[in-house]
């Protein structure tokens, strides 16, 4: 019951069957493992060798501050190293450094420029080397080749490629901005002529309209208005001379032509004492209700003192005139008869003079209030005007200034971006720079000897597993009592021991020795083709 037990316990994993059989087949595993490792360790010295070269380039950011100069070209290094690698691995330059370095010439075959781009392309590898904030700052470019000088030779002609590229796509974007904005601001200051144009014009057809202009016309009107009112004033005061000069020349025509009497002055003079009475209790009434300052009052003032210098000069002229002198004069006179006294046909002249520069005054001024009317509407008109105007000038003024604005900043960004088509042109924006030159090659890259070895140790483990296995399972033979207990149907009462003689166990022990004696050879020979694989390859 308890070998039972035991039994079943041990049908889990049974040692002594497996260590049976690596003792049977070990043979059979030592040897398919050496061959399969032979054939892969071979391959790794067959295959003909690649050897790659490569350099690491860094991107270096602008030595100029972004706040002085701000670059005007595309700041995602990503799509602009894209952009770049598409054009260095295109068609035409790929087949110009072939052609340059004699690449990809088989004697077998020949090969097409087609296919000799495509296998340049899977031989150039680039990687970009990020940092934490997943920036770019650097990256690797290397080239395989059978020859290490030219894969280091490729290898320093696409790093040149990068380098000029890079420069070239940066200052040709940086000239086509700066091109841009300046056929920009061009439009812009056209259009901006425009606007000033319309202004202009605007201002030109409407002087005096003006919102600015507002206060002056308002001055303006306010001078013309109390002009015109002196000059009413004026016309009214020539108007009522005019009536008084025509009254007295009336009134002289109308006298009979006698000499002045022994006893006093002439007969006009009591006509003129009566009107500068009467003019002066007209000033008294008026003293009495308004000041010195009151137009009519002021105007009354003048009318007394040109009727007291009209007194004065006609009784000058009849102390002075003497009877000769008098009939000269009312001769020249017209209205005057033959026989009229000479000193009242002397101030009847004088007055008729006075009158008639009374007539051109009041033409004059008459003349004068229809001009100041005149321009008092226009003044006015202006006024009206300019709620209007300065709606109009608002609207243009509007588009002036959105053009204004616009211009500016175009100027501005102009300005910025020549700036930095500069820097650039200098070489003072971001650029590449070798940190590594292209590598020489001391081993090839492809194929890997040691990793050969490993996949060669590898396969011959699974070659001699799969042939140890199929012999063991080929074997019908019975190698130990458990599996002769299986193949009977009653238990086993009793063993009866092996009886080996000498011979066998001498043939026993050489199947030992053999045995350890391959596993040495092929342990050892892995071991030397490893070491010399690391040591050569």
């Amino acid at each position: 019951m308890v070998d039972d037990l035991e039994e079943k316990s041990s049908e889990g994993f049974d040692l002594q069957h497996y260590l049976g059989v690596v003792r049977r087949r070990h043979l059979h595993f030592l040897i398919p493992m050496l061959i399969g490792w032979a054939v892969v360790w071979a391959a790794s010295w067959v295959l003909p060798p690649r050897y790659q070269s490569s350099t690491l380039i860094l991107v270096e950011q602008p030595t100029m501050p972004k706040d002085y100069v701000t670059p005007n070209v595309n700041d995602d290094l990503q799509d602009r190293m894209q952009s770049i690698t598409q054009q260095i691995l295109g068609r035409t330059r790929l087949l110009h450094i072939i052609d340059q370095f004699n690449l990809y010439q088989s004697d077998r075959s020949q090969r097409s420029p087609d296919d000799k781009v495509e296998l340049m392309r899977k031989d150039i590898d680039i990687t970009l080397v990020r940092d934490a904030r997943n920036r770019i700052t650097s990256f690797n470019v290397s080239y395989m080749s059978r020859d290490p000088h030219i894969a280091q030779q490729v290898t320093s002609e696409l790093t040149n490629l990068f380098i000029n590229e890079n420069l070239e796509v940066r200052q040709q974007q940086s000239e086509d901005t700066t091109k841009f904005l300046e056929n920009q601001l061009e439009t812009a200051r056209k259009s901006l002529a425009d606007q000033e144009d319309r202004i202009r014009q605007f201002k030109g057809q409407h002087v005096g309209e003006m919102p600015g202009q507002l206060a002056s016309n308002l001055q303006i009107l306010g001078g013309l208005q109390s002009q015109l009112q002196n000059d009413e004033d004026a016309l009214n005061t020539a108007r009522q001379q005019h009536v008084y000069l025509q009254t007295l020349v009336d009134q002289y025509r109308s006298m009979p032509g006698s000499s002045k009497s022994s006893d006093g002055p002439s007969v006009g003079l009591p006509a003129l004492d009566q009107e500068l009475e009467k003019l002066k209790a007209q000033l008294a009434d008026l003293s009495s209700h308004y000041t010195d300052r009151h137009p009519d009052v002021r105007k009354l003032k003048e009318q007394i003192a040109k009727t007291e210098k009209n007194r004065d000069q006609l009784l000058a002229s009849l102390k002075t005139k003497d009877p000769d002198s008098a009939t000269d004069s009312a001769d020249v006179s017209t209205p005057v008869s033959q026989g009229a006294d000479p000193a009242q046909a002397s101030m009847l002249l004088q007055i008729q003079s006075q009158l008639r520069s009374n007539q051109t005054e009041i033409t004059n001024r008459e003349h004068s209030i229809a001009t100041l009317k005149a321009k008092v509407e226009e003044y006015q008109g202006r006024l009206n005007q300019e709620p209007v105007r300065e709606q109009q000038l608002a609207d243009l003024t509007r588009g002036y200034d959105q053009s204004k604005a616009n211009y500016d900043d175009l100027l501005k960004r102009k300005n910025e971006s020549k700036m930095a088509t500069s820097m650039e042109l200098l070489q003072q924006g971001e650029r590449f720079r070798v940190v590594d030159p292209p590598s020489f090659p001391q081993k090839p890259e492809f194929p890997n000897r040691l990793k050969f070895c490993g996949i060669g140790l590898g396969m011959g483990l699974a070659l001699g597993l799969v042939v140890a296995g199929a012999f063991e399972m080929m074997d019908d033979r019975l190698h130990n009592a458990k599996e002769l207990r299986k193949l009977l149907p009653a238990d086993v009462i009793g063993e009866i021991p092996a009886i080996v003689n000498l011979s066998d166990a001498r043939i026993a022990q050489r199947k030992i020795w053999l045995g350890w004696a391959t596993a040495a050879v092929v342990l050892a020979t892995i071991m030397a083709g490893s070491l010399f694989s690391y040591l050569r390859g």
